[in-house]
């Protein structure tokens, strides 16, 4: 299936040669946000996705990182995730994983606030992509970390720093560049409540070592499971008031 006239740009920025470093990740998002027109909903996941990497980038726990190598092969294998899902849609739509066709296929409905859409993506990338970015990120360094290792404790330290910046990087989002209310700032704490980031960070976590104990064919199963409802409780959000 031929890509979109309208999409073209968009396409040709993901589908490039994958970051290798979180500057080359954010330098990718700072291109797609720059593509993307603001009444496009990929935008606004892309734009909270892009402030929180920069903050996680600019703002280790007191005393460092206990492994930075580790966290950053995560975060840009992670990040190509996301780019891969972008160019799995546009290719074939009805071959894109569930979790991220309710983001993408939503992505230019009228009366969805900006906000919903960068909760929409983050469920997808987290719920369906994080799992998968644990195993490859471990199998690329040859570790298996546990809950005691410094890979957890840093991957913990993430947790609270998004515990910070979450509901703040939103509030730009709604509130928009010339500080003019442009959403409904009351949905943040909502959706919040509804969609913990953090609770499903943990989850993720949890997965991605419930996988690896897996035969091949009992992992995609299993992924195949995590997908749909993934994708319902993206569809959930996207409608939420």
């Amino acid at each position: 299936m031929s890509v979109a006239a309208a999409d073209q740009a968009l396409y040709q920025i993901v589908s490039g040669a994958a970051p290798s470093t979180v500057d080359g990740v954010l330098e990718t998002m700072r291109q797609v946000d720059r593509t993307l027109a603001d009444n496009d909903g990929l935008k606004w996941f892309n734009r909270m996705y892009m402030m929180v990497t920069e903050e996680v980038d600019m703002r280790p726990p007191a005393g460092g990182w206990k492994d930075a190598i580790w966290l950053d092969r995560l975060d840009v294998i992670f990040a190509g995730l996301y780019f891969k899902a972008i160019v799995s849609y546009l290719d074939n739509p009805g071959g894109a994983p569930n979790a991220w066709d309710a983001l993408m296929g939503a992505r230019y409905r009228p009366g969805i606030d900006r906000i919903q859409f960068a909760l929409a993506g983050m469920n997808a990338h987290i719920n369906h992509d994080l799992a998968l970015a644990l195993i490859e990120t471990d199998r690329q360094m040859n570790i298996v970390p546990n809950y005691e290792s410094p890979q957890h404790v840093d991957y913990e330290a993430v947790n609270g720093l998004l515990q910070t910046v979450m509901p703040a990087t939103l509030e730009v989002l709604a509130v928009g560049v010339l500080g003019q209310l442009a959403q409904d700032t009351g949905k943040i704490g909502r959706l919040l409540a509804f969609w913990n980031i953090c609770k499903a960070r943990d989850l993720a976590w949890d997965f991605s070592g419930h996988l690896r104990a897996l035969p091949r064919v009992a992992q995609r199963v299993g992924l195949q499971a995590q997908d749909q409802v993934t994708g319902v409780v993206g569809r959930a959000i996207l409608v939420c008031a």
